[in-house]
């Protein structure tokens, strides 16, 4: 594994090492909401050296339901790389504060997400914002608020 290189030379990503809460807000192109929870995210690099870097993300609705995701990573070439059965898909840097995720839910054709996540200065708070593709026609946006957890 390349767990020292991943942060030596992904430095934003190992910034955003921690936990995260937040609210996730679903629009369509109207900037309608369509869906909205709550999230908490751990990012962690595993002490086993299973992978490069490890992501569990979890979801909470008002109406009660819950989703618990978990999202392994390998690190190559200033990248870390997704694969497993819900997603396939890279994430890299593109400046001091800012990464950008694509990929594919594997259950859904001609269909993919891009994903921009910028990190404060302080390292406590964090703004995402995904663009939904289908067929190459953006058709919804999702924006994402977190606070680091302390």
């Amino acid at each position: 594994m390349s767990q020292p290189l991943l942060q030596t030379e992904m430095p934003v990503l190992a910034r955003h090492l921690g936990d995260w809460v937040g609210t996730y807000t679903l629009v369509d192109l109207e900037g309608r909401i369509l869906d909205k929870h709550t999230s908490h995210l751990t990012c962690q690099i595993p002490p086993d050296g299973t992978h490069d870097y490890y992501q569990v993300n979890r979801y909470k609705w008002a109406d009660g339901r819950r989703e618990e995701h978990q999202f392994p990573a390998d690190y190559c070439d200033k990248k870390i790389w997704f694969d497993t059965d819900r997603i396939a898909g890279h994430a890299w840097e593109v400046d001091d504060s800012t990464l950008i995720l694509k990929f594919t839910y594997k259950t859904t054709p001609n269909f993919y997400l891009y994903e921009m996540i910028q990190i404060s200065p302080c390292n406590n708070y964090r703004a995402r914002t995904w663009q939904w593709f289908k067929d190459n026609q953006i058709f919804q946006r999702t924006l994402i608020q977190e606070e680091r957890l302390r």
